[in-house]
C-alpha cells in the first residue's frame, strides 16, 4: 500500500479552491480526495468537512448510495453548530431523493417521495434553527416542492408504513 503525501497547511486554501472546482466539473471523486487532504492535515476544518459532504452527494449519481450516503450523513456529526446542520441533512436527502427519481423502476416513486418528504422536514428545520437571513433552505424547500408538484407519479405509498423507509441507522431526531 502506498504512502500518502501530507498537505502542508499553507497549501488549504489553494487546495479547498480545487476541491471546489473539481465539484463545479462534476468530478466528486477528486474532490473527495482533495478534502481526505485537507482533512488530514487539519482534521476539523470545517469548509474541507462541508465541501466533502456535498462531493459524496455528488457521487449518488455516478457511483449509486453507497457507501456515499451513509459517510455524508456520518459527517454531519463533525460540522459544528455555527452551520446549520439540518440545512445539509436536507441536502442528503434531496439528492438521495434526486436519485430515487431517475432510477425510476418499481418502488422508486415511493421511495424518492420519502426522501423529498425528509428533506423538506430538514429544510423546515433549518429555517427555524438557523440564519435567518440565510434563506437556502427556502430555495432548496421551492425545488422539492416544484418537483413533487410537476411528478404526480411521486407520491407516498400508504400501504407501506413510514418506518420501513428510514434507514437502519438513521435515528430520528
Amino acid at each position: 500500500m502506498l504512502e500518502l503525501k501530507k498537505l502542508e497547511r499553507g497549501a488549504i486554501s489553494a487546495a479547498l479552491e480545487k476541491a471546489h472546482k473539481y465539484r463545479l466539473l462534476n468530478e466528486p471523486e477528486d474532490a473527495e480526495s482533495i478534502c481526505l487532504d485537507i482533512l488530514a492535515t487539519e482534521p476539523e476544518h470545517q469548509e474541507a468537512l462541508i465541501t466533502l459532504l456535498l462531493a459524496l452527494t455528488d457521487k449518488f449519481a455516478h457511483s449509486g448510495l453507497n457507501p456515499s450516503f451513509q459517510q455524508a450523513r456520518e459527517l454531519l456529526s463533525r460540522i459544528e453548530s455555527t452551520t446549520c446542520k439540518a440545512y445539509y441533512l436536507g441536502i442528503i436527502y434531496e439528492r438521495r431523493a434526486k436519485y430515487h427519481l431517475r432510477q425510476g423502476g418499481p418502488g422508486g416513486g415511493t421511495a424518492a417521495h420519502g426522501c423529498f418528504e425528509r428533506a423538506m422536514q430538514a429544510y423546515e428545520e433549518a429555517l427555524t434553527d438557523c440564519d435567518p437571513k440565510n434563506q437556502d433552505a427556502v430555495l432548496r424547500w421551492n425545488s422539492c416542492a416544484r418537483i413533487l408538484n410537476s411528478n404526480p407519479d411521486v407520491k407516498a405509498d400508504d400501504t407501506i408504513g413510514a418506518d420501513l423507509l428510514l434507514d437502519p441507522f438513521e435515528v430520528p431526531h
